[in-house]
């Protein structure tokens, strides 16, 4: 399939209502909310007390990646965020259907792991705790979120300003009253695990800087996409991967590493109780609903663009640009419905493994594609080989120490796959036999 003509250069738009720092919150938001309340458990039992290595060289892989995406960002700003860079790397044939499929399902997957630790937070804080408590919370904050995104970008970044800032500043307390406190023989190298086992939860942990992905589909809200786009992915993962690496070393330095893993999606609130008394313990209750609800907010937030430009040069079908009531698209209703699903029926080891993996994988494919456009996007190629094999080496340590263990996870995984294939080649099949000027797809993205 021939290469999609190059886009002209962007332009600043007076109309943009984002700048760098909004831009930056709703990655931040996305990725906090996703990683340092919901993981630290799970990676945990992967990494040891050496989680906060693994989430440092997740960090620095998201940085490479960060750098592709924004160079990438700055030369084609679309609506489709990374799928745009898709469409550019790999023309319009099965390989990009099968990734934006899978792209779709990404954003699904984060907004469920996200859910389910709100619903963990708040089934603890207010009912007994019970599964079906936070499986209950879980799908509510799925419906409140989805209708947030139904009002639109400003009131999602003015949400995400909020709820960053809050956060933020809450985590940065806990930081410094823990590290202030820390047993260093908790944190001794002597007990750390393999190097293949701290390498395998780096897959795990970059699970936590997903969330930098939301941020491409702000181009269509930004004045200057040139510009600003690479701004607001470097403070993004700047913000992210301190607080991060602060916050594992200061529950590691607290907790052992099965106090940490018994006290699942709460270690956090379990962690500050020693240093900051039973306050300390709600107060980070309270701060992980904020993040976790934030971090839902903006997982939804890219369907309805993604979906829209991506029926309008027909990879999706036309349906999926519809608006139900004139403004519920129903590219966000099948994100918050396959959301809803994974939060009810999965455990959150299981989704952070499926969207860790599915990543690294779309990641490592846009970069391979990115080293044929390099001359256009003007990225420097020694750091896309670097950020292709490193991606590429921890998925490939993942496959083989973790997911091998995990057989119920592996065939979800394929079911993945094979869904998207699927749909891909349904569609193209009878792509042909709807028009370009269908009006299922009015209202799609221009």
């Amino acid at each position: 399939m021939a290469e999609p003509a190059p886009a002209a250069e962007p332009e600043s738009r007076a109309g943009g209502s984002l700048g760098v720092r909004q831009a930056a919150f709703i990655g931040v938001g996305a990725m906090v909310g996703a990683g340092i309340f919901s993981l630290l458990g799970a990676a945990g039992e992967v990494a040891g007390s050496a989680v906060w290595i693994s989430f440092l060289i997740a960090g620095a892989i998201a940085g490479l990646q960060g750098y592709s995406f924004a160079k990438f960002g700055a030369r084609y700003p679309s609506a489709g965020g990374l799928l745009e860079y898709v469409v550019h790397g790999f023309g319009e044939g099965h390989a990009t259907g099968v990734m934006a499929w899978l792209i779709y399902a990404v954003n699904a997957i984060v907004t469920a792991m996200v859910a389910v630790s709100f619903g963990s937070y708040a089934s603890s804080a207010f009912t007994d705790g019970s599964d079906a408590g936070v499986k209950v919370f879980a799908v509510g904050v799925i419906a409140a979120m989805t209708l947030l995104n139904v009002v639109g970008s400003e009131a999602v970044s003015r949400v995400q300003t909020v709820v960053v800032t809050v956060v933020i500043g809450i985590l940065g307390i806990f930081a410094v009253a823990t590290l202030a406190n820390i047993d260093t023989d908790l944190l001794a190298p002597s007990g750390y695990p393999s190097v293949t086992d701290i390498v395998s939860g780096v897959a795990l942990t970059f699970f936590a800087f997903l969330g930098f992905g939301v941020i491409t589909f702000t181009a269509k809200d930004l004045r200057d996409p040139r510009r600003q786009l690479p701004r607001a992915m470097y403070l993004a993962l700047g913000i992210a991967t301190v607080v991060y690496v602060a916050v594992a070393l200061g529950v590691f330095g607290t907790l052992t590493v099965q106090e940490v893993i018994d006290s699942g999606g709460t270690a956090l609130a379990v962690a500050a109780e020693p240093v900051l008394g039973r306050a300390g313990y709600w107060m980070m209750s309270v701060t992980a609903l904020f993040a976790t609800a934030g971090a839902t907010n903006a997982g939804l937030y890219p369907a309805t663009g993604l979906s829209d430009q991506m029926a309008a040069v027909r990879q999706f079908p036309p349906v999926m640009a519809r608006r139900v009531g004139s403004r519920l698209s129903v590219g966000l209703i099948g994100t918050a419905a396959i959301a809803a699903v994974l939060a009810g029926c999965f455990d959150l080891s299981s989704i952070a493994s499926i969207g860790s993996t599915v990543a690294l994988l779309v990641f490592t494919l846009i970069t391979a594609s990115h080293l044929r456009l390099r001359t256009e996007t003007g990225a420097n190629p020694v750091i896309l080989v670097i950020g292709l094999v490193s991606t590429a080496t921890v998925l490939l340590t993942f496959a083989i120490t973790t997911l091998a263990d995990e057989p119920a996870t592996v065939a979800l995984l394929v079911a993945i796959l094979v869904i998207s294939a699927a749909v891909d080649v349904g569609w193209k099949r009878r792509r042909d036999d709807v028009p370009p000027g269908d009006p299922l797809a009015a209202g799609s993205a221009p």
